[in-house]
């Protein structure tokens, strides 16, 4: 757990840091609440990379985290100004066990 934390806090300051300095929206909260779904992608895919869950449990997991950023963000912004966040969170989730399948193992954390 503590390095799935750790994958999603240094997920969240590069890409908020990416963001800022080099693709700057000139709306810092905007910018930082792409970087928290790019870091949670991370951070989550990071933590289901065990046999302990399944493909539909983890499935169903993403999906719910992508739910809880589309609610988030058209609570505090709108819905299209969300819709990015689910992207990225779905292109770096499913980037992550596209990397892990290449191994032998089919995870990233051995």
């Amino acid at each position: 757990m503590q390095k799935a934390l750790m994958y999603f806090a240094l997920g969240t300051v590069v890409s908020f840091l990416i963001s800022y300095f080099f693709l700057s929206t000139e709306n810092i909260g905007l910018d930082f609440y792409y970087a928290v779904a790019f870091g949670a992608a991370w951070g989550l895919a990071y933590y289901l990379d065990t046999p302990n869950f399944s493909l539909p449990k983890k499935l169903g997991l993403s999906f719910a985290a992508m739910a809880v950023f589309v609610l988030i963000g058209s609570a505090i912004f709108n819905i299209e100004l969300a819709i990015p966040a689910i992207l990225k969170f779905s292109t770096v989730f499913v980037a992550y066990y596209l990397i892990a399948s290449f191994r032998a193992s089919k995870s990233l954390r051995r």
